[in-house]
């Protein structure tokens, strides 16, 4: 959660791999081959349940949509939410078969975290009610908005099964956004919002810093060696919201296994966790490590990506940690 960024600068910084050649699939796509498995390590991580709850009942997800947006990366968006739990399209490897690894986490009770993610209402607060800088704590002020104003319709307070999810668009500065995270999630505090609720936050990183949160569609700021990974296309045609579209993963992955910041992490300090997506930054196929994302697909115009999603849409989003297997996993690794 916290080190989002931290880990992807040294992934990005720091190149150990060489890109290897790419040969063409039977289904137009190219992907890289001859590969060695360098993702992850058992031995370097502690990952323990600390008796808290994860998220095991059917998610209602609220969307805050904070500044102005193109309604054509949102459906990016919305489309990406939609494959969470849609059946598994006719091409794999799925967004749905990716979130699986997520189930495989439970709670004391032995209730695995849930399969379903509903799309339950969204929340434009086009006006900026917080202004075009945002601290964290502004950030609960707009859910708190998002709840009480009534132009437009407000969200439901939903203390039992809701995710709030609030989406900066690429004109807002966030406290912390590109030097120390890409994202974050917590839960609120009741003196705001009126309840304690797990929220994420995820920025359009598009004219920010394309670098460093939309890695490996834009080249890292800095870095004086081009990255081991060439620089890929966005499968959807935007650099910002397609690098949206990990982050979100990244942190609804971790907000269902985390939620109060009680139950799945690496670490003894609870207010700086190593969670279970953290574990895997800048890994999205096979044999990633170093600064090379691994074994990832790519079109015929280039673009780059490992899920297919609803509509035909394609994603590229991060592995998470597998806790059976004990190491990074995505329903795209060949092994």
């Amino acid at each position: 959660m916290e080190n989002l960024l931290l880990l992807l600068s040294l992934f990005a910084l720091f190149p150990s791999l060489q890109a290897l050649p790419w040969s063409t699939q039977h289904n137009n796509d190219r992907q890289p081959s001859n590969l060695n498995n360098f993702e992850g390590s058992s031995d370097l991580v502690n990952l323990e349940y600390h008796m808290g709850p994860v998220l095991a009942s059917p998610i209602n997800l609220y969307i805050i949509w904070y500044g102005h947006w193109n309604p054509n990366h949102q459906d990016i968006i919305k489309d990406f939410i939609f494959s969470l739990s849609s059946p598994p399209p006719s091409r794999r490897p799925s967004v749905a078969e990716w979130w699986q690894t997520v189930e495989l986490y439970s709670d004391q009770t032995g209730s695995n975290i849930t399969g379903t993610i509903r799309l339950s209402g969204e929340f434009h607060d086009s006006y900026y009610s917080q202004g075009n800088y945002l601290t964290r704590l502004a950030i609960q002020h707009v859910i708190k908005n998002s709840l009480t104003q009534t132009n437009p319709k407000a969200l439901p307070l939903n203390p039992y099964t809701g995710l709030y999810l609030v989406l900066t668009s690429s004109d807002v500065q966030v406290q912390d956004f590109c030097r120390a995270v890409c994202g974050f999630h917590y839960f609120t505090f009741p003196a705001v919002v009126g309840a304690t609720v797990p929220y994420a936050w995820v920025g359009d990183s598009g004219k920010q810093c394309p670098g460093v949160c939309a890695y490996p569609f834009a080249r890292p700021e800095g870095s004086e060696a081009p990255p081991p990974s060439e620089i890929m296309g966005a499968p959807n045609g935007d650099v910002g919201v397609d690098g949206m579209v990990s982050v979100i993963g990244h942190e609804l992955a971790e907000t269902s296994s985390n939620p109060l910041v009680n139950a799945w992490y690496a670490g003894d300090d609870p207010r700086a966790p190593t969670e279970i997506a953290d574990l895997c930054v800048g890994l999205y196929g096979s044999g990633g490590g170093g600064g090379y994302v691994g074994n990832v697909y790519k079109d015929n115009w280039g673009n780059g990506y490992n899920l297919n999603g609803v509509k035909g849409r394609k994603f590229l989003v991060q592995w998470v940690w597998n806790p059976v297997q004990r190491r990074c996993f995505g329903p795209n690794a060949l092994d």
